[in-house]
């Protein structure tokens, strides 16, 4: 089994995007989004808990996300798996956390901080993790463009499908000579 990174991608075009080019489409829809997303979650927080809508709105954006990263960012050419979207999760995860903990420390050193200020700090934070996101996606959850785990089950269904057709159906009556164990061969 090769190693993701030394994969070739599947792109729609000729060419899987660089690291530069990557950055670039993760900036613009990732960074869309992410722009999107803290004003949702400023209106969101009128009604609910910063951290609650923060936890919606990052579910809803990192869905999104996922799939514009594989389709476009990384260049795979086709949809997200269940696999790039729980990893995607994960890494999500991580950027929610450091976006609370960044938001409350403000909370605790200014008790009622602007709506502008809020948001710088949210922003600066979410930027922060979005770099740390871009390096998890593109070295681990999109390597290569590849969906390896899609790939090898899909081999193994064909293995198996192969395997059944290979199946020598048992004689429900034996036959009167002697058995050997070149009559129990493949293809005799």
């Amino acid at each position: 089994m090769k190693p993701q990174l030394a994969q070739q991608a599947k792109t729609v075009g000729d060419v899987a995007p660089g690291p530069f080019a990557s950055f670039v489409r993760f900036v613009v829809c990732g960074g869309g989004i992410g722009v999107l997303s803290s004003g949702a979650v400023a209106l969101l927080a009128g009604a609910m808990p910063w951290a609650v809508a923060n936890a919606v709105i990052t579910v809803a954006s990192t869905v999104l996300c996922t799939e514009l990263h594989a389709l476009f960012t990384f260049g795979t050419g086709k949809r997200a798996g269940w696999r790039q979207h729980w990893q995607s999760a994960g890494s999500a995860t991580a950027a929610y956390a450091v976006t609370s903990l960044a938001v409350l420390i403000l909370h605790l050193v200014q008790s009622s901080p602007g709506m502008l200020t809020e948001q710088v700090v949210y922003l600066s934070a979410s930027g922060l993790a979005g770099i740390g996101r871009f390096l998890v996606l593109r070295l681990f959850v999109f390597a290569g463009g590849r969906d390896g785990d899609q790939d090898r089950d899909r081999a193994f269904v064909r293995k198996a499908a192969a395997a059944r057709r290979r199946v020598v159906p048992v004689p429900t009556r034996l036959p009167n000579r002697v058995l050997t164990p070149a009559a129990f061969a493949v293809g005799s």
